[in-house]
């Protein structure tokens, strides 16, 4: 098996915090699983991801996945997306991948064809790390390991020059490749506004997330509508 992805889902109702003051709590839950439905949905377009797990305690992820037939590693202490990711790359190892795709569930704007732009480029024989990083160069919003265990995946705060360190100190070559619609990320409502302006825009992409969005602005439209 080339190529297997992994993606971490946490519990929809601790997603996007840094959200609560332009979004109620059910409305952030409901942006987190669309933003999650857009990003499997990308991975299973993808033509050079032979399989995807899913690392979730969430009930909602486990169903999501299984309606896309993706393996689903159950993941009930959620110790955050790093440890999440080490039990989808331990499960990747054990099915025989050579290498793995991490990416987080908050990037419903990734492209399929960006994607499998990604995963052809060619990287020799050499133990090689390619990180992704967001948009604004300081966290990693992809991480292909070529082999799986070539460094620990340790997302959070300043994880791309973690990563690069993580790789240089194994002896492990690395390469840094910006792909556009990998790096839109949601953490806070800058990144919420960047997210939207790009989706207006794109055809056929992130079909749940563009959906909600819609459904947000005519609530806020609605709760900014004079009663009088």
């Amino acid at each position: 098996m080339p190529t297997l992805a992994v993606l971490p889902i946490k519990s929809f109702d601790a997603a996007k915090q840094r959200l609560a003051e332009r979004l109620p709590a059910g409305n952030r839950r409901a942006l987190a699983q669309s933003m999650c439905a857009d990003v499997l949905l990308a991975l299973r377009r993808s033509t050079h991801v032979d399989e995807v797990i899913v690392v979730t305690g969430e009930l909602n992820a486990t169903a999501l996945a299984s309606g896309h037939d993706v393996e689903v590693v159950d993941d009930p202490a959620e110790a955050g997306q790093s440890a999440a990711a080490a039990h989808g790359v331990a499960r990747a190892i054990e099915k025989g991948a050579d290498r793995v795709l991490l990416v987080p569930g908050d990037t419903p704007a990734l492209d399929p064809l960006e994607l499998d732009a990604l995963l052809t480029m060619e990287l020799g024989d050499r133990p090689t790390v390619v990180i992704v990083p967001d948009r604004h160069g300081t966290g990693t919003n992809g991480l292909l390991l070529s082999p799986p265990g070539a460094i620990a995946p340790a997302f959070g705060e300043g994880s791309f020059e973690r990563h690069r360190a993580s790789a240089e100190a194994a002896g492990v070559e690395v390469i840094v490749e910006d792909v556009a619609s990998l790096g839109l990320d949601v953490d806070t409502p800058d990144d919420f506004d960047v997210l939207r302006a790009a989706l207006e825009t794109s055809r056929g992409i992130a079909p749940n997330t563009v959906g909600m969005i819609r459904q947000l602005a005519r609530s806020e439209a609605g709760a900014r509508a004079p009663t009088g």
